[in-house]
């Protein structure tokens, strides 16, 4: 079988099953493992899908954006898991924000109580904030619906206000190539400003958002380090360069 027809049969049953495992696709085709693996680092590298441990997914739309509800559903545990180590990085004297996504909002129930203030986008942040006696500022502009978040001309002129020890962010995609971005284009602007107005920046991600590319860039990889809880080998070559990474296991 020729390269073109192999790989348009690879595409084929990522679109299909949207994930698929490297021995699915030996079989399929009749290739070697070895042929499939550079046919994936191909595609991959061309944008049409991305590699995971074991196989290929099918990529996201760039404009695809979940609700709150959505999102706080999905990978909880490695949600909750990246968002402990975070919530360990706060320090008692330290003004912090938190990005409206939702492993920041996992990191409320962990983050230290005495003597820190905090500074959000995130509406759905603030009561469990409030319920655990933190001192809590909440940016003013337009509430968008979807994600609870505070965005708009308002949101930047409010958040101009503050400086920040620390800011915790979450991405819909992160690239080696293309950085950190998110759907929305207002978002992106509120993250990359608080990210400029903060000492130390992190952005909370969990494995699927690796490789991902959504439409709106917020800054490059060296802008923040990355905190995740998987990463194989070969993917974390690609980010290790530009970046700092943690990656916290259970």
């Amino acid at each position: 079988m020729l390269t073109p027809e192999r790989q348009r049969l690879i595409l084929e049953l990522v679109k299909e099953k949207t994930v698929v495992k490297i021995q699915e696709l030996v079989d399929l085709t009749g290739a070697s493992e070895s042929t499939i693996r550079r046919d994936l680092t191909q595609l991959e590298e061309e944008k049409y899908l991305k590699r995971v441990h074991g196989g290929a997914s099918r990529l996201q739309g760039k404009l695809k954006e979940l609700s709150m509800t959505e999102k706080s559903s999905k990978n909880l545990q490695e949600k909750k898991l990246i968002a402990q180590y975070a919530a360990g990085l706060v320090e008692e004297g330290d003004s912090i924000y938190l990005d409206a996504g939702s492993t920041a909002f996992e990191m409320i129930q962990y983050l230290p109580t005495a003597d820190i203030a905090v500074v959000t986008n995130g509406l759905m942040h603030i009561q469990p904030l409030l319920e655990r006696g933190i001192k809590t500022y909440l940016i003013g502009g337009l509430a968008k619906q979807k994600t609870n978040a505070i965005i708009g001309r308002g949101a930047l002129d409010s958040l101009e206000r503050y400086r920040f020890d620390k800011c915790f962010m979450g991405v819909n995609g992160l690239h080696p190539e293309f950085g950190y971005t998110t759907p929305d284009q207002e978002e992106a602007m509120i993250k990359y400003k608080a990210i400029t107005l903060s000492r130390e920046a992190y952005v909370l991600c969990d494995e699927s958002k690796f490789s991902e590319i959504a439409f709106a860039k917020i800054a490059e990889l060296n802008e923040a380090s990355i905190i995740t809880n998987n990463l194989d080998e070969e993917t974390a070559a690609q980010y290790m360069s530009k970046t700092k990474i943690k990656v916290v296991k259970a």
